[in-house]
């Protein structure tokens, strides 16, 4: 089978959809959800379970989990075998080339980011518990949910395929959250209440939690990287001083780029290393971290008020002149690095 023109749309609208369901907010669809729940136990030949718990969030979740004690999990049955049947069936019906298109028009549009949030709420998860031991069993929580939502790569190509076997799982993830299937009682999670993003489809928020549902659970991220609930507060205050005194090295990297290099070079005292006609080298020692070194440049195009933009390219280590440095954004040698005009 070869990807068709109308192949080819039916599994971009159907990335489309399911883009907007792997990051969807707002209260589930409970009755919508438990039917799928039930439709999934009888796909998976299956009793329906006897009692649907809801849950509200991925973290209560897990804690109802490691309560239930001696329930037996039937999440191979219900997800992993059919799963596996719609896989199998669905790459030999394609055959390779076919599927490796189809599965880069669908699930490889979606892996990364979906994946992303999915690491990040299991740490958070995690995070909620000083102790390691409790927090160890609710991470293995977490790895025996089905992620609704948040299967929405591997559901998006099913869902374009018709794949039966899923229809019961693509209902729920359509509907809710995470949940954990057992013999007798499925525990299905409440869709996020926000969720913000940025460019890259990280979770990013300056304001407050970057991710918050509706029982209180929260994750902090700043472009992507989890960061205590405080830190974006702490942002409007920074200086060099408690930039150089944070020690993890993460979060002293995105301090620095909120602060600004060139403020913190000014405000630090700094001295330039180097200062040739292609601009200044500056080098910024930081603890326990490999230095920040940029070299400064100017615009020789004035702007409209006559003024002339400073740039500031961040260059390796290694670099100790400026002109290297310059060269090395051409991926050129100082040597070879001898513009006719420099803009």
């Amino acid at each position: 089978m070869t990807v068709t023109t109308e192949l080819a749309d039916v599994l971009t609208a159907a990335a489309l959809r399911w883009e907007r369901v792997a990051f969807q907010t707002g209260p589930a669809d409970r009755p919508g959800a438990e039917a799928g729940v039930r439709l999934a136990y009888r796909i998976a030949g299956l009793a329906e379970p006897e009692k649907i718990i809801w849950v509200g969030s991925p973290a209560e979740g897990a804690r109802a989990v490691a309560a239930l004690g001696a329930e037996r999990p039937v999440r191979d049955a219900v997800r992993t075998g059919p799963w596996e049947r719609a896989r199998a069936d669905a790459h030999a019906s394609l055959g390779i080339t076919t599927w490796s298109l189809a599965w880069s028009l669908t699930g490889g549009r979606l892996w990364d980011p979906a994946n992303r949030l999915i690491t990040q709420i299991r740490r958070g998860i995690a995070a909620t518990e000083e102790s390691e031991t409790l927090a160890a069993a609710l991470r293995a929580s977490t790895l025996d949910a089905v992620l609704g939502q948040q299967d929405a790569p591997w559901l998006s190509l099913f869902d374009a395929l018709d794949r039966p076997e899923v229809e019961g799982l693509v209902q729920v993830a359509r509907s809710a959250g995470w949940w954990w299937p057992f013999e007798r009682v499925a525990v299905v999670c409440e869709r996020p209440s926000e969720l913000h993003l940025d460019d890259l489809s990280r979770l990013h928020r300056a304001d407050g939690p970057a991710l918050l549902f509706p029982d209180g659970f929260a994750v902090h991220a700043w472009g992507g990287m989890p960061v205590p609930a405080d830190f974006a507060a702490s942002m409007a205050t920074l200086t060099p001083q408690r930039i150089r005194a944070e020690e993890n090295a993460e979060l002293r990297r995105v301090m620095l780029e909120h602060f600004g290099y060139d403020r913190y070079l000014a405000e630090s005292g700094a001295t330039p290393l180097h200062q040739d006609e292609t601009g200044v080298l500056w080098r910024i020692e930081l603890p326990e971290d490999e230095p920040v070194v940029m070299v400064e440049v100017v615009n020789s195009t004035a702007e409209p008020d006559g003024t002339f933009r400073k740039y500031w390219l961040r260059v390796p280590p290694s670099i100790s002149t400026a002109r290297e440095g310059v060269a090395w954004t051409f991926n050129l040698s100082e040597t070879d690095y001898r513009p006719a005009r420099e803009t």
